[in-house]
């Protein structure tokens, strides 16, 4: 769910119609938007404060066999949401066992994929702005030089 809930809603969209058509869902809870609090701790240990609101879209399906989907998803886009939740409950279903796997395959794997690249992307362009700064005291401590 991380995967999908992350992913663009564009890159989802053309990655199902590798898959061929979803299932018809019955709406538990239309797509519906609101204000989540983030909290934060301060050098990620100390005490928690209230960082700021965000926008989360979340959505709720049944599929015609029971099975229930949930998504939720940062930002207003309703239609992500949707084809979250969907996923969500198909990759639930177990009398759809080769969907499943092309779920994986076709839709997840590659979502993954390119937000392992965008990870891996921004780490790189972080530490190539790394700067060492060494104080007096560090350098005190260091051992002399046999030159």
């Amino acid at each position: 769910m991380s995967i999908l809930a992350k992913a663009d809603c564009a890159a989802i969209e053309s990655a199902c119609k590798t898959i061929g058509e979803l299932p018809h869902v019955q709406w538990l809870r239309r797509p519906e938007t609101g204000l989540v609090m983030v909290r934060g701790r301060m050098g990620g240990s100390g005490a928690k404060f209230n960082l700021g609101e965000v926008p989360v879209t979340r959505c709720a399906v049944r599929l015609e066999n029971g099975i229930i989907g949930v998504a939720w998803v940062q930002g207003r886009d309703a239609r992500h949401a949707e084809l979250a939740a969907t996923l969500d409950a198909l990759l639930q279903a177990p009398e759809h066992d080769g969907l499943i796997s092309k779920i994986h395959t076709h839709i997840i794997e590659p979502l993954a994929a390119v937000q392992t690249a965008r990870r891996d992307l921004k780490a790189r362009k972080a530490a190539a702005t790394k700067v060492e700064f060494y104080t007096l005291a560090r350098e005190a401590a260091a051992p002399p030089s046999s030159a």
